[in-house]
């Protein structure tokens, strides 16, 4: 007789947002995980398929009031919020995933400048990228789930950084990241409406984008100190899900390509979520999926072009969630993404 698969309890708290739907969908079809309850103050006493149809749940958003009964919390709040919640839950001993940029930073003057808030994290937790820190995820009680655009740089970049490069050495970057207008949230914004997107594009926080001090962090260096010149133009375009990243490097000495591929395809040789592809691919080679794509586009005399391509919501947000929580469960890490 086969054992028990054990099932877990899991909790949404910011439910109503599109990170949080997501994560609904993905959890219902989860063989380990029951949905105990659904937390979106604003709108509590609604059924969430009144918000969205499409997903069979039948649970009503209700107001969180300090519930402790799940063993699994999913934070998918607006930045700044999830610090008032984790104390608490880590205290009764709870397993949190927070899909917020709250918790992400070591540094904390760099979360204040980039984060625009005079609140800084009571502690920094796991940094939740699978690929780079898979055996300290499953470990933690605790994730940081990393952002939308830093999960498309940092996978583009991260073998550069962390695979044993051999003495390549990585002069700058210069990223040019676009993504789908449900990146912005769901709430509702005149820049973001119909009549504002329809045929339009437009970069926004140019330099300064609080995602940078996240991806230098990864990379082993600091957006205060860095090790190389990093500069980052995000973009918004009129598509609804998606990031597509361009990353120009710049590498001290030019460097075969056949070189860079067998780094790259030893650094994620056990990476079930991240694709290396032999074309340049495109943001419809991943919509829907939890893969990151990437191809090594070009090279030539130590200038190299990567381009990657996630969804902002799997990838970017509820998938790598997911990702996390199995790993820390002891789940194979595909469970529900696949």
């Amino acid at each position: 007789m086969n054992q028990q698969q054990k099932i877990w309890t899991a909790s949404i708290i910011g439910a109503s947002g599109y990170s949080g739907a997501e994560l609904v969908k993905l959890l219902m079809r989860h063989p380990g995980i029951k949905i105990e309850a659904l937390y979106a103050h604003t709108q509590a006493g609604k059924h969430f398929s009144e918000l969205y149809p499409a997903i069979p749940c039948d649970k009503v958003f209700q107001t969180y009031e300090g519930q402790t009964g799940s063993d699994i919390y999913f934070l998918a709040l607006p930045h700044g919020q999830a610090l008032g919640f984790v104390p608490g839950l880590l205290a009764t001993g709870k397993r949190v995933i927070d899909l917020s940029g709250d918790h992400r930073l070591k540094n904390i003057d760099e979360h204040k400048r980039f984060y625009k808030g005079d609140k800084s994290p009571d502690a920094v937790l796991q940094y939740g990228m699978p690929e780079l820190f898979r055996d300290e995820i499953a470990g933690a009680t605790a994730i940081s789930n990393p952002g939308c655009y830093a999960t498309s740089i940092i996978l583009g970049l991260a073998p550069l950084f962390r695979g044993n490069a051999g003495g390549l050495e990585v002069e700058s970057v210069n990223v040019t990241a676009i993504s789908g207008i449900s990146g912005a949230g769901r709430s509702a914004k005149t820049e973001l409406s119909f009549s504002e997107m329809s045929g339009n594009m437009r970069a926004y926080k140019v330099g300064k984008h609080q995602h940078t001090p996240e991806i230098m962090q990864a990379l082993g260096t600091s957006a205060t100190e860095p090790s190389f010149r990093f500069v980052m133009t995000p973009m918004i375009a009129p598509y609804v899900r998606g990031i597509y990243s361009v990353l120009n490097v710049r590498l001290s000495s030019p460097t075969a390509m056949e070189s860079i591929r067998e780094l790259y395809s030893g650094f994620y040789g056990d990476a079930p979520f991240v694709r290396l592809r032999d074309g340049v691919t495109e943001v419809s080679h991943v919509v829907n999926t939890n893969f990151c794509d990437v191809s090594l586009a070009f090279e030539s005399d130590g200038s190299l072009v990567i381009i990657t391509a996630i969804d902002n919501l799997v990838k970017g947000a509820a998938g790598q969630a997911v990702q996390n929580m199995n790993l820390m469960l002891g789940l194979d890490e595909t469970t529900a993404l696949l």
